[in-house]
């Protein structure tokens, strides 16, 4: 399929785009849909296998069931973790229903990522080795851990990511849609900031090539999203032509976010060891300032009462407004912890310099 655009012309709270390639196989057995529901922007990719008609089949049922099931649910009336996980278990059911009425599609199968972003947050979910990522400027804030063999050796800490893309086991997955009744389903509910950028994939685009390259063409800023997206699918089918061809289907859809969600980025341990640690120089500070205007023997006492209050008072607004400036400082710190320490060092500063009298 060709570049299309997978957002609302107008009033949305994201841009979006995706494209799909039959690559080097007979057939394009991977499939995308999106629709804006009730309970927010709805994205899904998934990555269809079986002989025959049955991969082509098993991800297009997947794609419509799974937009089908959250765009009938209602919002407030259901948590939206359990309505996610409900619409991937009946495309599940959908595939093996079709699946046990055709022979020529027995043992078909489907792997699923999905995207369900509102103004409050962003819903991930998936089962398989088909992906999504989130992008933030230039740095890989989450990824889905594939359900694959590889994968399980590589959290086990037996080989290296790289070396699971690199294997010839890699395509070995170990959950699907369509195998079995009972299929677990990952979600997580992420915060974003505004241009954050979510990347739905299938393993013919984060297999062709090195995890960090692929970050790397994603956080490209100069380049429309549309034109970023078609770049990506071309540089990946470029990627597999010039290896031999015979590379597998290729799919992906990038979600560019316009505003910052309402739920808010937990703080991480760095910031929050930074934030104590602060914290904790500027009680010493304080109390050493104090300590320093008693112990001038020029002043009588009734002027270092005075001196005492003026100062204790000059402090604690000092205090209070670094404080304030350091609640800022680490909820940005995961983005750019280098900057952020910087100005950490600039507030300590200050707060030592000797107050004009």
């Amino acid at each position: 399929m060709e570049l299309q655009q997978i957002s609302p012309a107008s009033g949305s709270i994201i841009s979006a785009f995706a494209e799909s390639r039959i690559g080097g196989r007979p057939e394009n057995q991977d499939s995308y849909k999106w629709k804006q529901t009730e309970l927010g922007y709805l994205v899904t990719v998934c990555d269809g296998m079986g002989g025959g008609p049955g991969g082509k089949t098993a991800s297009t049922i997947a794609t419509e069931e799974i937009v089908a099931a959250i765009s009938e649910a209602k919002p407030e009336e259901e948590e939206i973790t359990n309505v996610i996980i409900k619409a991937i278990r009946r495309a599940n059911m959908a595939i093996i229903e079709a699946g046990s009425q055709n022979p020529a599609l027995q043992g078909m199968g489907s792997t699923a990522t999905l995207l369900l972003l509102s103004e409050k947050s962003a819903f991930v979910a998936h089962v398989g080795d088909s992906r999504v990522y989130q992008i933030r400027g230039r740095k890989k804030i989450f990824r889905t851990f594939d359900h694959s063999m590889v994968f399980e050796m590589v959290k086990q800490g037996v080989i290296s990511e790289e070396q699971a893309r690199l294997s010839s086991q890699s395509n070995i997955i170990t959950k699907a849609l369509g195998i079995k009744p009972d299929v677990e389903v990952d979600v997580t509910e992420l915060s974003y900031e505004k241009g954050d950028r979510f990347i739905l994939c299938s393993d013919g685009i984060h297999g062709a090539m090195p995890e960090i390259q692929l970050i790397k063409l994603a956080s490209r800023h100069k380049m429309s999203l549309g034109a970023l997206t078609d770049d990506i699918a071309t540089y990946v089918d470029n990627i597999g032509h010039n290896s031999g061809g015979g590379h597998d289907n290729l799919t992906l859809a990038i979600v560019e976010t316009k505003i910052k969600s309402k739920l808010k980025s937990p703080m991480t341990k760095l910031a929050k060891f930074i934030l104590l640690t602060l914290a904790s120089m500027l009680l010493v500070s304080l109390f050493f300032n104090i300590k320093q205007c008693y112990s001038n023997s020029e002043t009588t006492t009734s002027e270092k009462d005075t001196l005492v209050s003026k100062d204790t008072l000059a402090k604690y607004q000092r205090y209070k407004e670094t404080i304030n400036s350091i609640s800022g400082i680490t909820q940005q710190v995961e983005s750019d912890d280098s900057k952020k320490l910087v100005e950490i060092r600039e507030e300590i500063s200050k707060l030592n310099k000797p107050e004009q009298k």
